[in-house]
């Protein structure tokens, strides 16, 4: 038995419950792994409130991320010992493999070994926000030393990993947030720029930012109003990344990245 996180209808947070359930072994292809740290996600939220674009089967578990050690390991999994230190992906699924639990059992490919100089905290709250920043930018962008990328709901945790990112490989990191009032933040944060969207014309500042050839490539997790004067300010085949809530029936999904050429 262990202790884990489940809820019975869609609500606020007050329909977690915790409950003593059976965990299964791993079966083929699966660790088993003792919780240390739990990361939160708005996909969680949305997936408790009836919002997602997956539908809760009731009683049912929730969670993305977790950090701890591996318990045991299934049949055929290779490279991974009991009491190896990992973190995990986040799952496509909360139906078929939630994580909030103190005892949780996955398949091995969402297991990731980490350094010890890495917190359970850190461990276990990084993968969501830095997949996002690094599949948008790195993935699909191929930003480059040197160039301007504009950074939309900077202050965000993907906004933040994107800065951090940008930064890694020498690109110049714009930061787009509503008011100059987290401005000062965000250049600490390592932003070279910071662009207040309800106080400042978006267009007119980026292109005095970037001159004349534009920006390549826009990270933008807002849309709406803000699209026309972001594209605006694009170079000639840049590329912009949307990190879209999937909709069904009016229904959001977790954030995904896709992308479209200016």
């Amino acid at each position: 038995m262990a202790r884990t996180i489940r809820f019975h209808r869609h609500g606020g947070p007050d329909v977690l419950t915790i409950e003593d359930i059976d965990i299964p072994p791993p079966g083929p292809g699966e660790v088993r792994i003792r919780t240390r740290a739990l990361g939160l996600n708005r996909a969680e939220a949305l997936f408790r409130a009836g919002s997602y674009i997956e539908q809760a089967q009731f009683p049912s578990g929730i969670g993305l991320e977790a950090a701890g050690l591996i318990e045991s390991v299934g049949a055929g999994v290779d490279g991974f010992s009991p009491g190896d230190a990992v973190s995990l992906v986040p799952p496509r699924s909360m139906v078929s493999s939630p994580v909030h639990g103190e005892l949780v059992t996955v398949p091995v490919e969402l297991a990731i070994k980490h350094p010890p100089t890495l917190s359970w905290d850190a461990a276990a709250a990084s993968w969501m926000q830095y997949l996002t920043a690094y599949g948008a930018l790195i993935d699909i962008a191929r930003l480059r030393q040197g160039e301007h990328v504009a950074i939309t709901a900077a202050s965000s945790s993907v906004g933040l990993a994107a800065i951090l990112i940008a930064n890694r490989v020498g690109a110049i990191p714009i930061a787009v947030t509503r008011t100059a009032r987290k401005a000062q933040a965000l250049r600490e944060a390592g932003a070279a720029h910071v662009v207040a969207s309800a106080e400042e014309d978006i267009e007119a500042r980026l292109k005095q930012i970037a001159g004349e050839d534009g920006i390549r490539v826009v990270l933008d997790a807002v849309g709406g109003p803000a699209f026309q004067p972001l594209t605006a300010a694009m170079a000639p085949g840049g590329i912009l990344s949307t990190m879209a809530a999937r909709a069904r029936r009016r229904r959001l999904s977790r954030s995904s990245t896709s992308s479209a050429r200016a």
